[in-house]
């Protein structure tokens, strides 16, 4: 095997993939039984595990080859760059060598569609394989599956990998037929669907049987592109929600489109990436999972846009102030969960404080609450801290520092 040849497939594949964000720490743990890896908190290159840990992924395509002609794509096949594949056993061979050199802790693997996608997934398939049944190699594998993949290859990959995703790319049916049209919905929606089922059933028999086996057992993401295409926040984080309803996926991610295609249907390229809104959408997809939020809550058709000033937990308390101030020795976990400055851990620090004695306004800096910004909305014991206005423009002014100030906005 040339190394000198691997070694410049691995510069031309590596930088191909860099576009795809949706590899993270995989919440998963792959029990070692004498080979090689540990799949315990790993996520992308040069991320933070849950420990504090700098954890780092090996992130490849296995060709930038590509039948498709996507608009938004660098990898078109209209695109004029360097293209490059890879065998699979060479880039199992090289994802073994660099795991063994404690270069990589886990492996992400996508592909463009060099052939068709099932030629191209055959190929995933086959890299994984070696690297579970050759090598022995039990780290994190995410496998990124290519719209329109058959059923038999997405049982054999969802056997052997942690976490699978297809990635639905744009948020709506006309953004594909307009940047995509070689790509169907119904060619996204059937292996996100199958694999969903799938995940589902194997979680369903380890429950009764213990050696049951795994299916992708970190569970299916997915990925939009956000501002290549039309669509507003509120259609985005719609779309986010019918996902997580309908297929259980464990994350959706948002990419910022970075103009690098010079198209009449795109963004300038002297456009910057909407950076502060991908985070806002971060943050809005963060209450959907994990603070009982609905998209139609947080935004709806007639404000069809974040606020980039503030995140949406503070904009929807700004929105209905009529609820606050909501009195913290009373409110239910559910209401605790909606008061800016109070998340999960501090929810649940009050309500077992609460057991003990009655919560004042001093006991909650103690308790790790930001009460630079919960004070606007609360009580304690009935009564609201002084020199402070229950007025939405009051807060917003008290917590929205001036835009000449805030830097973040540009970012």
């Amino acid at each position: 095997m040339d190394a000198g040849n691997s070694l410049k497939k691995l510069r031309i594949l590596a930088d191909a993939a860099k576009y795809d964000v949706s590899c993270s720490s995989s919440g998963v743990e792959r029990k070692n039984k004498g080979g090689l890896g540990n799949s315990r908190d790993f996520g992308i290159c040069h991320s933070w595990s849950s420990d504090g840990r700098c954890i780092s992924l090996l992130k490849i395509l296995m060709t930038n080859k590509c039948i498709y002609n996507c608009t938004y794509c660098v990898n078109r096949c209209t695109s004029d760059h360097e293209r490059a594949s890879f065998e699979p056993l060479e880039l199992a061979n090289l994802t073994y060598e660099f795991y063994r050199r404690n270069y990589i802790e886990g492996l992400f693997i996508s592909s463009a569609v060099e052939k068709s996608p099932d030629d191209t997934m055959e190929k995933i398939a086959e890299v994984i394989s070696l690297l579970r049944n050759t090598y022995h190699f039990n780290g994190y594998i995410h496998a990124k599956i290519i719209p329109g993949t058959s059923p038999l290859l997405l049982e054999q990959i969802g056997s052997l990998a942690d976490r699978v995703s297809v990635n639905i790319e744009l948020p709506s049916r006309e953004s594909l037929q307009q940047l995509a049209p070689q790509k169907k919905p119904e060619a996204i929606v059937s292996p996100m669907h199958y694999l969903s089922n799938k995940v589902l059933e194997s979680r369903d028999n380890k429950r009764y049987y213990s050696h049951a086996p795994k299916f992708a057992p970190a569970g299916q993401t997915t990925q939009m592109i956000i501002g290549a295409s039309h669509e507003n926040d509120y259609r985005i984080l719609k779309a986010t929600q019918k996902m997580y309803d309908r297929f259980y996926l464990k994350r959706v991610y948002f990419s910022a489109y970075m103009p690098v295609v010079d198209s009449s249907l795109l963004p300038a390229l002297s456009t910057l990436p909407p950076l502060q809104r991908e985070h806002r959408l971060y943050e809005a997809d963060w209450l959907l999972r994990f603070y009982h939020f609905r998209a139609e809550e947080l935004i709806d058709q007639k404000s069809p846009l974040l606020d980039l000033e503030v995140d949406p937990k503070l904009a929807w308390a700004l929105r209905n102030i009529a609820i606050f101030p909501l009195e913290i020795n009373k409110a239910s976990y559910e209401e605790l969960l909606r008061i800016p400055g109070i998340g999960i851990i501090s929810a649940k620090k009050i309500m077992h404080q609460r057991k003990v004695s009655a919560i004042r306004h001093e006991h909650l800096l103690k308790m790790g609450i930001s009460l630079k910004r919960a004070r606007f909305f609360i009580t304690c014991l009935g009564k609201y801290e002084k020199d402070l206005h229950l007025d939405p423009q009051f807060i917003r002014d008290s917590l929205v520092p001036p835009h000449e100030n805030n830097q973040l906005s540009f970012l």
